[in-house]
């Protein structure tokens, strides 16, 4: 089967899900390192990880992007997703999300994918902005976003708690 390449940087790739990619997506959310600042904490188990995977493809198919797996270039590794999909389909409002294995953390991946995928979702014509929101302790995950540019805005309510949140508007690349 052929992958579908969505876009590319000069260290990563990413590309449409396969249906069988569950196991992947559990590799990457079953621990708490990687969910803690996310799903109230709670590693997934593998009925939400083939629930994540079916909405990511039906999010690509409907609104033409959404979290793609990330395979490094090199050696075709998982380290991840990272995409831009619809958070409020009434708002037309568009998020930014990442999440990395903890084995890759800090070799720079989620700023180099996330400016990307920034360059990428205004090139393409998605929308004029979007928004990122973060846990309140997650604060390489908000020097991320600052490093791309991103601008805090008023925090929003998320999964229980007051969420940093942050836009990026098309004529702020």
């Amino acid at each position: 089967m052929t992958e579908e390449v969505i876009l590319e940087t000069p260290r990563l790739r990413l590309v449409m899900w396969d249906a069988a990619d569950a196991g992947l997506i559990m590799a990457l959310h079953s621990t708490v390192g990687t969910t803690r600042y996310m799903s109230g904490g709670a590693p997934w188990n593998m009925e939400k990880c083939e629930e994540r995977l079916a909405n990511w493809i039906k999010e690509q198919a409907r609104d033409g992007t959404t979290k793609y797996k990330l395979l490094s270039r090199g050696d075709r590794r998982f380290i991840g997703r990272a995409g831009i999909s619809m958070h409020d389909r009434d708002e037309n409002e568009f998020e930014l999300g990442y999440a990395l294995r903890e084995e890759e953390w800090g070799k720079g991946y989620a700023t180099e994918v996330a400016s990307a995928l920034a360059k990428w979702f205004f090139a393409e014509g998605f929308a004029g902005r979007f928004i990122a929101f973060t846990h309140p302790e997650n604060f390489a995950s908000q020097h991320v976003l600052k490093k791309i540019g991103m601008r805090q805005i008023a925090p929003r309510l998320i999964d229980g708690f007051v969420a940093p949140t942050f836009e990026l508007g098309a004529t702020d690349i």
